[in-house]
């Protein structure tokens, strides 16, 4: 990793960084806590399509020899049926399909990186046959779970990349732990309720896409707003300030690989399609937050198979990624 060539202190393992980490933590959890709604809304509205594509970046940089040759090309397909779902009116049909497409992302995870064990290929079909039942039982709570746990994945692409920490990735990892697992446990938990400020309209209105039904009309919907709010705040630090900053190799892959997004001018994308986007917000959020929805599927759906592959066994590099990579072209 190049993170080595950084002066000391300034390395992903040193202190400034873990202190970075710790104050844009802190600052998130006391405005989720006096103002989750306006955190969650005004958040996405200015960072979210520039951490679509800070994150689209470094993830096909990164993961160049997985996402590759015929294997992506099916994930995108796949995805922008997932796209056009979420473009139509919302409706019964549209949701299941779009239920049904995303178990197909991850059914063609496991068909490219178990194919070689055949045993281990039939247990996750039949897993994610299951899944795919309750979720199709249930849509309420699938994309309830869907949309907390997009904010949940940094910390699994955060443990990959800290594997090549030369120090300090005990501390940098507990740091991690602390804001993706602690700190929501902690809101969810009711232990910080005295800190919340009144509830509002906006919130009431957010507690119904962040809150599992059953849940949605107690004093858990106020929780829930303020750890998506939270946690999306703190996804956005990781894609727009410490991988940028600490994994330049990703984005030195990328510019390889899509040199007409090279170097500042995914930053001016990035920035320039979220100012048109912030307009739509202003002007008429219902419409923004569907368009934002429907674009941001790309970067979302498509770092689930990359996970499932790395739990799988998968790696970045390496001999088994070299033979999916052979088989997907």
């Amino acid at each position: 990793m190049t993170t080595a060539a950084l002066p000391v202190g300034r390395t992903a393992g040193g202190a400034l960084p873990l202190a970075g980490f710790g104050t844009a933590a802190g600052l998130a959890l006391v405005t989720a806590l006096r103002a989750p709604a306006g955190l969650a809304v005004l958040g996405l509205a200015t960072f979210g399509i520039l951490h679509n594509v800070l994150e689209l970046r470094y993830v096909s940089g990164r993961f160049e020899r997985i996402l590759t040759g015929r294997f992506l090309a099916l994930l995108l397909l796949l995805i922008s049926g997932i796209v056009l779902c979420r473009l139509l009116p919302p409706a019964p049909g549209p949701r299941a399909a779009e239920i049904l497409l995303t178990y197909g992302v991850l059914a063609t995870a496991c068909l490219y990186s178990l194919r070689p064990r055949p045993l281990l290929l039939a247990a996750a079909t039949t897993v994610l046959v299951g899944a795919a039942s309750v979720s199709l039982e249930f849509p309420a709570y699938h994309f309830v779970v869907l949309t907390h746990l997009h904010n949940l994945v940094p910390l699994l692409f955060l443990w990959e990349w800290s594997r090549a920490l030369p120090r300090g990735r005990t501390v940098f990892l507990a740091v991690q732990c602390a804001w993706v697992l602690a700190i929501p446990a902690l809101l969810l938990s009711g232990a910080l309720d005295g800190w919340f400020a009144a509830g509002t309209a906006t919130t009431d209105r957010l507690a119904t896409a962040y809150t599992p039904p059953a849940w949605l009309h107690t004093s858990a919907g106020l929780r829930f707003v303020a750890v998506f709010a939270f946690l999306q705040t703190m996804h956005y630090v990781v894609w727009i300030w410490f991988l940028p900053r600490y994994a330049p190799d990703a984005a030195a892959a990328f510019d390889r690989r899509v040199p007409l997004l090279r170097g500042p001018r995914a930053w001016l994308l990035g920035c320039a399609v979220g100012a048109a986007l912030a307009v739509l917000f202003a002007t008429d959020y219902a419409q923004g937050k569907a368009l934002y929805a429907a674009v941001a599927s790309y970067h979302a759906y498509l770092e689930f198979p990359v996970l499932l592959m790395l739990v799988l066994g998968m790696a970045p590099g390496g001999s088994a990624v070299e033979r999916t990579s052979r088989a997907a072209r």
